[in-house]
């Protein structure tokens, strides 16, 4: 396990993400590749962009 990964705001920012994922999941084929390919880029960002800025 990564140092970083028991970090409530590491936590946080990964179930986010997993919530886009399920999210994501429903949309339709157009908006799954177009809005949900962003929210997924973006939200799988989060975590690491936060603890390394701490750093």
């Amino acid at each position: 396990m990564a140092q970083y990964e028991h970090l409530l705001i590491y936590k946080a920012a990964y179930g986010l993400a997993l919530y886009f994922e399920q999210i994501v999941h429903h949309f339709s084929r157009y908006h799954k590749y177009t809005l949900g390919s962003e929210l997924r880029a973006q939200t799988r960002k989060m975590a690491p962009i936060y603890f390394f800025k701490k750093i």
